[in-house]
């Protein structure tokens, strides 16, 4: 018996002129590996300038096949025959990890460091951006002494959900015409010691570190840039303090008819 429908539709040729967004696309995943220890320097500034000046797919899919996806060590990001929009997302806020840690039974848990600190080791140990942009957020593993370089570009990081490879970290911030945002817990112990030249270091929000928390210093320096240290509540705390509010309204409302 045969089947009417149409055969699936092919993966791209070698040969399909690749897109803006394509190159875009396989220049984030080169500079993901790079800040991963993967490909140093050298190999990255090379595959970066061929990416850009790649005119098919058969000219981008080597440059990342033999790279997993970013924060993992199992899929492959670019397997032969694949194309390149099959693009693996796995962890949390597009950050890999190995296994789906700091998932709903825990990730409310404020004071429970214990579970962070020193279990793993660290998943990225530094972050690059030139004329572009990075992002480590969601649960990922930050390694003792972390490094962030920007050209003329941004990067993000974000602590909230973060494991520690130890619990007294440093994460060094260079910048120049760029920035940094750094997203802390407020019972997050930070202190901040970088210096700006027409830049600067800044701190926003109010917290207080809870027993146990990891001791974060943040250093550095900025020309023309700047790297903000904010520090906001969890998703998962903003959800339970939703619930609490609409249970207590709740409650109140009970009460109130009772009374009547």
């Amino acid at each position: 018996m045969t089947s009417d429908r149409p055969d699936p539709r092919p993966y791209p040729s070698p040969d399909t002129r690749a897109s803006d967004a394509e190159r875009e696309r396989v220049a984030e995943r080169l500079r993901e590996a790079v800040a991963e220890g993967r490909l140093d320097m050298e190999e990255f500034d090379e595959r970066l300038e061929a990416a850009f000046k790649a005119r098919t797919h058969g000219e981008l899919a080597p440059l990342v096949r033999d790279l997993p996806a970013p924060g993992t060590t199992t899929d492959v990001a670019l397997a032969p025959g694949t194309s390149l929009g099959a693009r693996g997302e796995t962890g949390v806020g597009g950050v890999g990890g190995v296994s789906g840690a700091g998932g709903a039974g825990g990730a409310g848990e404020v004071s429970k460091w214990q579970d962070r600190i020193g279990r793993e080791p660290a998943t990225s140990k530094a972050a690059f951006a030139l004329w572009g942009g990075f992002r480590r957020r969601g649960t990922w593993t930050v390694a003792r002494r972390f490094t962030t370089a920007v050209l003329m570009g941004g990067g993000e990081i974000d602590l909230r959900e973060a494991r520690f490879e130890d619990r007294d970290v440093v994460i060094r911030c260079f910048t120049i015409m760029g920035g940094v945002h750094i997203t802390v817990p407020p019972d997050m112990d930070v202190e901040v010691r970088g210096f700006g030249l027409m830049g600067g270091f800044g701190e926003s929000g109010e917290g207080t570190p809870s027993p146990g928390a990891p001791r974060v210093i943040i250093s550095g320096f900025a020309l023309m840039g700047g790297v903000g240290v904010e520090r906001k509540v969890r998703e998962s705390e903003k959800r339970r303090l939703k619930e609490e509010r609409r249970r207590q309204k709740l409650e109140k409302k009970t009460d109130r008819k009772e009374l009547d």
